[in-house]
């Protein structure tokens, strides 16, 4: 069989099992209300956590942007890449989530894959060694290719249970006469497909005891969750404590593209020397850059939003819950609406889109085998006729496909 075959073999079975992940195409920008052939619905599969995808002061940003500083730098950062509007948003970050420096990337996924092997494939501190990575069963496919990345021969890694302090302090209690360079723990904040958030205090204790560096991944936290928007370790009580936070300002923050990595000055500074993913992709471009700049400000100056998101996303939880749906408890506006069979989730998510409701089923291997779901997301810019009218279509469709 050639490359072709196999290919055409691979498309024909995931059409078979209803397993093929489709596009769907939207006609308008990002916001509560999109349109989808012709039809407004309301959107409920976005990271627009805040509604600040379409928000006029983010759009008049973004302009203030290419005005000011066109559309593209054409450059690496260390080359001729560097603006302005680069340094002060790295300033913005770090200070935002109460550590010392931040250094950008174009994605959190390219932030992920490019912390990890900087340092495990560099001799520093040793001309032989060997480090290791506990990494949390349900990590981000980011964090997991990050680690790919690493050298075999030079780390071990290893996967604790999820959200599970107990093993991942069995696991280093093993390693404690093993004389590794450098140690890692790795997790996600908020884990996307469960909307749960890691036990932050528990792994920084556990972390400090056994000499390992926390590295969390606060992509679905950032702008979401903690009184003031500023994360899992907000939320939690630890605000300035955890060493190496990864983020993005894909989601809550504006929605458009780029990542982060924050921590020590040291460290990011080491980063921009030897982060591949940094030292050799063009910067961000400066539209981003400012309309992520506003995006931080709007957030200290209007707290409201995460409130108003913090409501929405507890009308939502309380009320799809009274239809007679299971959904993953919590507190996140990731809200998982669980259905088990593939088929069934995709099915859903059809027949609700035909609704006026935009959602997406996943399924294996996104999340484990019979736990296929509709991943709910709520925003700030729903109110509670729209929400209203998509607990309406949820009764209809999930009455009909006997769901309810």
């Amino acid at each position: 069989m050639n490359l072709n075959d196999a290919v055409r073999s691979e498309l024909a079975r995931l059409e078979q099992t209803k397993t093929f992940k489709k596009e769907t195409i939207i006609e308008s920008e990002q916001g509560a209300i999109v349109r989808v052939a012709g039809k407004d619905v309301v959107m409920l599969a976005s990271n627009n956590y805040l509604g600040l995808a379409s928000d006029s002061r983010i759009k008049q940003a973004a302009i203030r942007g290419v005005r000011d500083y066109g559309y593209g730098v054409s450059s690496v950062r260390f080359l001729c890449g560097t603006l302005t509007v680069h340094r002060q948003l790295e300033e913005t970050i770090a200070a935002f989530l109460g550590v010392d420096d931040a250094i950008l990337f174009s994605s959190c996924f390219a932030a992920n894959e490019g912390f990890f092997a900087a340092i495990i494939n560099e001799k520093i501190g040793a001309e032989s060694y060997r480090d290791v990575i506990y990494s949390d069963r349900l990590n981000h496919a980011s964090i997991i290719d990050g680690t790919r990345l690493c050298r075999a021969e030079v780390v071990d890694k290893k996967i604790y249970e999820h959200a599970d302090a107990s093993d991942l302090r069995s696991k280093l209690e093993s390693d404690r006469d093993v004389p590794y360079r450098f140690g890692f723990v790795a997790t996600d904040g908020v884990f996307s497909m469960e909307g749960d958030m890691a036990p932050l205090p528990a792994l920084i204790e556990i972390s400090r005891k056994y000499d390992r560096i926390l590295f969390v991944d606060d992509s679905h936290a950032v702008g979401v969750i903690g009184a003031t928007g500023r994360g899992t370790p907000e939320q939690l009580g630890v605000h300035g404590t955890v060493d190496v936070l990864s983020g993005t300002l894909g989601k809550a923050l504006g929605g458009a593209a780029g990542g982060y990595i924050a921590g020590n000055k040291d460290l990011i500074a080491y980063l921009r020397q030897k982060s591949r993913p940094y030292t050799f992709s063009n910067s961000l471009p400066p539209s981003i850059a400012v309309a992520a700049i506003e995006a931080f400000k709007i957030l200290e100056e209007d707290p409201s939003l995460v409130e108003r998101l913090r409501h929405n996303t507890a009308y939502f939880r309380k009320y799809i819950q009274q239809l007679g749906f299971t959904i993953l408890q919590g507190e996140h506006p990731i809200v998982p609406i669980m259905l088990g069979d593939a088929s069934t989730a995709m099915d859903m998510s059809d027949a609700l889109l035909a609704e006026g409701v935009y959602i997406k089923g996943l399924w294996y291997p996104v999340v484990p085998k019979g736990e296929a779901r509709l991943r709910a997301q709520i925003s700030a810019a729903f109110d509670e006729v729209t929400l209203n009218r998509v607990l309406t279509a949820f009764e209809k469709v999930g009455k009909r496909l006997k769901v309810i």
